[in-house]
């Protein structure tokens, strides 16, 4: 059910996001910086939002009731800059660690702590508290912001397995400082950073009068904060999913999450008339730079804590909703919820949404058109800041059949504004994913479609590289280009175009089998949800399919529920063939599954991503004929 949201018309914003009269918004340069060149940082959009556009709402969260404009948010932001300055023993390059769904407190963190010197290290909200302490002891945190719903997440000990003693934890309960509401240690700390900042303020201006003419002492605000000198010093540490092993620590950077922000904000249309939807958690690799993006476009953010169907049609539907991110998964839910209806922002049209992971199929498509959500398909990883290659449609497609259009959105297409083009290589006969053993130069794809090889990413918007794991950044890393374990082909045009992840290859009798083609094709029938497939050993062909099929509604009504369908051998049977013979009907033989399984879900990530992993485990105790319900 959809929370009741508070009234956003009684709530009075307290001092700390308060902007003061004539507030200075410029940052400090450091006078060794050459007059041409200022060092890039995404800081620089909420400043240059709340100089312009001091009054445009920058934030709204109907849920909890409250909302800022771009000056009062910049206030926040410098309140909590001032206030990670007083912790103790803090310098330049600390870490901060945030645990929190979508809020205002995940968003400032990404300004606050870059604005402090610091790192931010977003933290997934659904890791388990063993891999919380891990990342926490790993990046060595000097201080927590948590939400209060995922405070059980923060170990007890201050030291975290040899991290740094005596780390800060505030806790925030999302209150945005609502008078009446109940104690809120974040609102208290931005509290503290803002008498902070004025008794700052205050020493320098006496110190000004007392040396030159009262007249030339004036406030300075964020001018008191010195902008970075590199723009190539890390500001954020991101860590992957580590769903094969320890997760890895991403380290990005001022420019390169500047580039980021900018290329997301033009490729997706983002403008101030935008409004942001987070349906995309905010913590998954700095929300794919949207954080910042939004504000270099002076567009709104529209919070969503967590994934609510109901709120988010409420949203699509009464609140200008104009761009969102997503997987196919969230997207399947969003077009068949009940409320589902053709949305018609004003002067838009439609709504612009980014589709990562797998394409839409064809009936997704079809859905989300008839809807009025655009799809946009982009690829990505958390090392390349997210989003960097997006698939250009051409005009002539609408006047193909929706598959035809569905088969040419599934490339990923060509690199974003600032990022370099995307390239294919082929891998060696033997080669067992460490590219550091990799002697000799790098062969491009034939740009055939066909001949296979792995993506390869360089330039702007890609990582420094893994904290503190060398051998790590080594084995990914050849003559400076990312390689991405990403196994791909190369149109005539151009456009690059995913078949699988290295690890999710079916080779059966020894042929390549793409588990995406395969996917996107049983997922055209009728009957089908969702599915994933995964490679399971044969005794003949070395290995062949297992293909985990979700019924959609209209089968399980015809069927009488889930219950009828796993206690039914006659109807399993017959839905089985059903999806053979519809495989059979579009792919090689080679490529058909030989098993196909029926499940209630798909056991996914926090960021809507298949853990085939766990479906490999799934299976290792069925015997060769199984196919199980």
């Amino acid at each position: 059910m959809a929370t009741t949201p508070l009234d956003m018309a009684t709530y009075i914003p307290p001092d700390s996001s308060q902007p003061p009269a004539d507030f200075v918004l410029r940052l400090t340069v450091s006078a060794s910086i050459p007059h041409h060149r200022t060092p890039l940082s995404p800081l620089h959009f909420l400043l240059r939002a709340a100089l312009i556009v001091p009054d445009k709402l920058a934030l709204v969260h109907p849920e909890k009731g409250y909302r800022f404009t771009y000056s009062q948010w910049a206030a926040r932001t410098l309140s909590l800059t001032f206030a990670i300055n007083r912790l103790p023993g803090w310098k330049r390059g600390e870490k901060v660690a945030v645990i929190a769904p979508n809020t205002p407190l995940i968003l400032e963190a990404h300004n606050g702590i870059l604005a402090a010197g610091g790192i931010i290290v977003p933290i997934n909200i659904r890791n388990t508290q063993a891999e919380v302490r891990y990342v926490l002891s790993h990046a060595g945190v000097r201080a927590i912001l948590v939400d209060s719903e995922f405070e059980h997440l923060v170990p007890r000990d201050p030291h975290l397995d040899g991290g740094k003693a005596g780390v800060a934890v505030i806790v925030s309960h999302d209150t945005g400082g609502r008078a009446g509401s109940i104690a809120d240690a974040y609102e208290g700390f931005l509290a503290e950073g803002r008498r902070y900042w004025e008794e700052v303020q205050r020493k320098e201006l006496e110190a000004v009068r007392n040396l030159v003419l009262p007249e030339y002492a004036a406030r300075r605000d964020w001018e008191l904060i010195e902008v970075t000198s590199n723009e190539d010093e890390a500001c954020a540490l991101c860590y992957t999913s580590g769903t094969t092993g320890r997760p890895k620590g991403v380290l990005t950077t001022h420019r390169g999450s500047y580039l980021a922000a900018l290329s997301n904000a033009y490729e997706s249309k983002i403008d101030r008339f935008s409004v942001y939807l987070w349906v995309l958690p905010a913590f998954h690799a700095c929300g794919w730079t949207y954080v910042w993006a939004i504000n270099a476009a002076f567009a709104t953010h529209y919070i969503l804590r967590k994934v609510d169907y109901d709120v988010i049609w409420h949203a699509l539907t009464h609140s200008g909703v104009t761009h969102y991110c997503g997987a196919p998964t969230v997207q399947l839910a969003i077009v068949h919820h009940p409320d589902a209806k053709k949305v018609n922002v004003d002067g838009r049209g439609v709504v612009r949404v980014a589709v990562a992971a797998s394409a839409p199929t064809a009936s997704l498509l079809g859905k989300m058109e008839a809807l009025g959500l655009e799809p946009i398909h982009v690829y990505g990883l958390t090392e390349s800041y997210g989003p960097l290659v997006q698939r250009y449609p051409d005009p002539e497609w609408k006047s193909l059949n929706v598959d035809e259009r569905a088969r040419l959105m599934a490339r990923q297409g060509h690199g974003f504004l600032a990022a370099d083009e995307a390239r294919v290589f082929k891998r060696p006969e033997d080669f067992d994913g460490d590219w550091s053993k990799v002697h000799g130069p790098l062969r491009p794809v034939k740009r055939d479609g066909k001949e296979l090889g792995e993506i390869a990413l360089r330039g702007n918007l890609v990582m420094l590289g893994y904290f503190q794991d060398a051998a790590a950044t080594s084995r990914v890393m050849k003559d400076n280009w990312f390689m991405t374990g990403d196994l791909a082909v190369r149109h005539p045009g151009g456009e690059v175009a995913i078949l699988d992840r290295g690890k999710d290859l079916v080779i059966s009798g020894g042929e390549n089998v793409s588990s995406l083609m395969v996917e996107q094709e049983l997922a055209a029938h009728p009957d089908v949800l969702e599915c994933a497939l995964i490679a399971r050993p044969h005794p003949k062909w070395s290995e062949s399919g297992h293909a985990f099929v979700v019924l959609n509604s209209c089968a399980l009504q015809r069927e009488g529920g889930y219950a009828n369908v796993k206690s039914g051998a006659a109807a399993t049977a017959r839905m089985h063939e059903s999806f053979r013979a519809h495989c059979k009907a579009r792919m090689s033989g080679f490529a058909v599954p030989q098993w196909f399984e029926i499940v209630d879900e798909l056991p996914k990530t926090s960021t809507g991503k298949v853990q085939k992993n766990v479906l490999r485990e799934r299976v290792k105790g069925y015997d060769d004929k199984q196919s199980k319900l």
